[in-house]
């Protein structure tokens, strides 16, 4: 199973593509665009606990059924030896844990991790609060479009999320790049209707697709 790296998601013709349709954008909109690629919003340690036990305890059981005669005196440890291995697996291959984590406990967290990435890239600094975040995270296969408070006195969260849905929609049919350069032009349209460039407007964020 290909496990994807936010570094690479795009490649280099990609994130030129990417920022010349955020300049452009940018240039009729004091709305600043902010695109980040994740590898992951959360370790989801408790799904490596619960893999590591459930394939340590089953393959415990093959063992003791096959050689031990179903012995619980070599099930119960051999449950207990696998499990940091198994565990261990779940950790170097976050792709399995997916299959052990809720969609409603990834999407929060994607959110949350979108939230805290607008803090710490400074997106909230801009003059008028009008940075947008197409944050990706690639674990949960999972977009969410995020807004300063400016943005959301004219810009509800509902029409944030069809724009993240046409990303999605297009990491899906494997056309990340054209899907989020629509995206990133259909919202502009909308910031350019209802924050319109004005004189002496500046770039206050960079447009380069961040990884980290």
């Amino acid at each position: 199973m290909k496990i994807l790296k936010a570094d690479k998601f795009f490649t280099e013709e990609e994130k030129e593509k990417i920022k010349e349709t955020t300049r452009y954008v940018e240039s009729k909109t004091i709305g600043e665009v902010a695109v980040m690629v994740v590898d992951n919003s959360d370790r989801y340690i408790e799904s490596e606990i619960i893999g590591g036990m459930l394939l340590g305890s089953l393959v415990a059981l093959g063992l003791s059924v096959l050689y031990f005669n179903s012995s619980l005196w070599f099930y119960v440890p051999l449950s207990f030896l696998l499990f940091l291995p198994f565990r261990f697996l779940f950790k170097k291959l976050p792709v399995f844990k997916t299959a052990f984590t809720g969609k409603k406990r990834m999407a929060e967290a994607v959110r949350l991790s979108a939230v805290r990435a607008f803090y710490e890239k400074g997106l909230y600094k801009t003059k008028r609060n009008t940075g947008v975040l197409f944050f990706i995270s690639l674990l949960e296969r999972k977009v969410w479009v995020l807004a300063d408070k400016g943005i959301y006195e004219k810009i509800e969260q509902e029409t944030l999320n069809k724009f993240a849905k046409i990303v999605s929609h297009g990491i899906g049919e494997k056309h990340a790049c054209e899907a989020l350069c629509a995206a990133i032009k259909e919202s502009g349209e909308l910031l350019a209707e209802h924050f319109p460039i004005t004189p002496g407007d500046t770039d206050e964020l960079a447009n380069d697709v961040m990884t980290d």
